[in-house]
């Protein structure tokens, strides 16, 4: 049986989880440290700690959202995401361990065997600092 060509490097891994994940605004709170997921390395799950600072309508989903601080800096220091896509870091909360869990196991079972940095290519940010998954791309916002 041949084997399926392999993924573009340009190519998303497919994200089983985040789109569906129903979590609300009210599960986080200005102060929270949070990681925003977004790939692998080194076996590991990877992604973007930041610091919750502030309420912020998110524009690409019509939501309530939360301004965020990525303290590392950058190009971006600042960026609006949604709930969703957010995991304390700061705290041990179920939902959000169930979720951490979740994506470990479909993530560690895709990329078992890689030890490099895999970013899934999930998120961009728009030109209005809005952190915005590709599942909730629409309409050129």
């Amino acid at each position: 049986m041949s084997q399926p060509p392999p993924t573009s490097a340009f190519a998303p891994t497919p994200d089983p989880l985040t789109p569906d994940r129903d979590i609300t605004h009210a599960h986080f709170q200005a102060g929270d440290t949070v990681v925003v997921l977004k790939g692998m390395a080194g076996g590991d799950l990877w992604g973007d700690a930041m610091r919750v600072v502030a309420p912020s309508w998110h524009t690409p989903t019509d939501e309530d959202g939360w301004r965020l601080r990525d303290a590392t800096g950058g190009a971006q220091s600042y960026v609006t995401a949604h709930p969703r896509y957010l995991v304390h870091l700061s705290r041990r909360c179920p939902d959000c361990l169930i979720y951490l869990r979740a994506m470990e196991d479909a993530l560690l079972t895709r990329f078992a065997d890689r030890d490099e940095l895999i970013d899934c290519g999930w998120y961009t940010t728009t030109a209005l600092g809005q952190l915005v998954h590709i599942a909730d791309i629409r309409g050129g916002r």
